[in-house]
């Protein structure tokens, strides 16, 4: 169920938004108005997407810092790093 509220957020709202746009443009004749609306409901989406992606790089920092966490506490056990040979 979890997964599918994070896909939902991260794909389909971003699409479902951008869709929206695009159909107020077609559906109104591309006057003033609607280029307006269009504009304001394809740039949420676009925005709802980027802040996912943003968010997604993020979470692959605290991943690199959670491994090399990681190989200090094997440093400071073993006394040589992890992709080191050992000569004990």
């Amino acid at each position: 169920m979890e997964r599918l509220v994070l896909y939902s957020l991260r794909y389909v709202l971003p699409a479902v938004l951008c869709l929206v746009g695009m159909i107020v443009l077609a559906a109104r004749g591309a006057d003033s108005t609607s280029i307006e609306v269009a504009a304001m409901f394809i740039g949420a989406g676009l925005s709802v997407l980027m802040l996912n992606v943003i968010f997604r790089v993020g979470a692959l920092g605290d991943r690199d810092r959670d491994e090399e966490d990681a190989a200090r506490r094997f440093f400071d056990e073993h006394g040589h790093w992890p992709d080191e040979l050992s000569d004990h």
